[in-house]
């Protein structure tokens, strides 16, 4: 069956447009999303990202297929280049620290030990290029009792406090239906790197190593939990779509069963709304004068406002609100995202050529810079699709290429 094309902007690959990352070379030894999504920032301004992938099979993420399409590895590794090589056998690992002396950073996302155990430890390949940047990915980090632990996201989001405080209070904690930890570490990581190129760049010097876990990047999204705990000696609990902080907040189903999002974070606009909703007196109601009144009193608040959607459509409801300045907006789906208006100003999603479907819609980058933006020059590469161009420079010429890719090494 044939993919529907999605009605977004039809874009054109920018192939020669320079970010301004050109010239820094990143060797990406990872597998699945937390490295990729670093060097995916990486590469979409300007980086040239190699991905270091197993002779034959490729990176993990290349399995992650949605009708026989490999829409993960296409999303996260466009702007990327493939070489293959087995890191088990010496001259897969000779080839590579070849390749270490030519690049600025390299990432690596294995079980800690497993480069030391093949002699690619930091040692090794900073005695090969002194002021390479090594980023070392892992569940639990490279140090601490839990090191050598299975590092799995779904670990992480659980131990991380992430889960205990997600969904509704009378059902069991909520796992993230993404790879939440993983982006999330990928996020800092791609920030760690550039705050060490610009070390070098500044101070010179030698490179360093990135201890970079799953699990202290996601925990530290979750705020000062610890901080009140510390004063109260209450844990966050689960809220659903309410917030233990301001109310009303919730996502509330309407007439014609789709859902809006409400947020009264500020007192004037909790007065606004009960105005708007026909109920001025709650302002001057002792349960919901101020915010804290309503954050207590919330069993009481919601229903109200609740009652009030159901009796209108989302679209009904949207205009009603952003008349009248109140912070309602629309839950939206995919489907919804794509045909939005917002979206198609501001290009935030655009349909990409692509062999396999009819286009690949995709994120463009999603930070603007006015003087040196992020561009997508070229799609996801096939496995082993830039061997040739990476490893001639350094010296392996056709037959060598076709000897390695006879013994298993490329």
């Amino acid at each position: 069956m044939s993919t529907p094309t999605l009605p977004l902007p039809v874009a054109d690959y920018a192939p020669h447009a320079d970010g301004p990352l050109a010239g820094v070379r990143v060797l990406d030894l990872s597998r699945l999303v937390s490295g990729n999504m670093l060097t995916h920032q990486l590469a979409d301004f300007g980086a040239e990202v190699i991905k270091v992938e197993r002779p034959g099979v490729g990176d993990d993420l290349r399995n992650w297929r949605t009708d026989g399409v490999e829409v993960h590895f296409k999303h996260y590794c466009r702007n990327k280049k493939s070489i293959t090589l087995d890191l088990r056998q010496s001259r897969g690992r000779e080839l590579l620290l070849d390749l270490v002396a030519t690049a600025q950073v390299l990432v690596e996302n294995f079980r800690p030990g497993t480069l030391e155990q093949w002699g690619l430890g930091p040692d090794e390949l900073h005695a090969r290029n002194p002021a390479l940047i090594v980023t070392r990915i892992s569940g639990w980090g490279q140090t601490g009792s839990k090191a050598g632990d299975p590092g799995y996201g779904s670990l992480i989001e659980a131990r991380s406090g992430f889960a205990a405080m997600n969904g509704f209070g009378d059902r069991p904690p909520v796992l993230p239906p993404l790879a939440l930890a993983d982006m999330v570490a990928g996020l800092q990581g791609a920030f760690a790197v550039m705050v060490a190129l610009r070390a070098i760049e500044t101070n010179g010097g030698p490179g360093q190593i990135i201890d970079l876990s799953l699990f202290e990047p996601l925990h530290s999204i979750l705020g000062p939990n610890a901080a009140i705990y510390q004063l109260t000696g209450r844990e966050p609990q689960r809220t659903g779509n309410r917030s233990q902080t301001t109310a009303p907040r919730n996502a509330y189903r309407t007439k014609d069963g789709k859902f809006v999002a409400l947020s009264a974070s500020m007192q004037s606009m909790a007065e606004r709304l009960f105005r708007a909703i026909g109920r001025p007196e709650l302002i001057d109601d002792p349960r919901f004068r101020t915010n804290a009144d309503r954050v207590a009193n919330n069993d009481e608040l919601d229903p109200i406002v609740a009652a009030f959607m159901a009796r209108h459509t989302q679209a009904e409801l949207v205009a009603f609100f952003t008349e009248r300045a109140v912070t309602v907006g629309p839950v939206y789906s995919v489907a919804d995202i794509v045909e939005d208006s917002y979206v198609h100003e501001r290009g935030v999603l655009a349909n990409f050529p692509d062999e396999e479907m009819a286009a690949m819609p995709m994120p463009v980058p999603a930070v603007r810079l006015s003087g040196t933006p992020g561009a997508i020059r070229t799609p996801a590469p096939k496995v082993g699709q830039h061997n040739e161009a990476v490893f001639a420079p350094i010296g392996v010429g056709p037959e060598e290429l076709a000897a390695l890719r006879g013994q298993g090494i490329i």
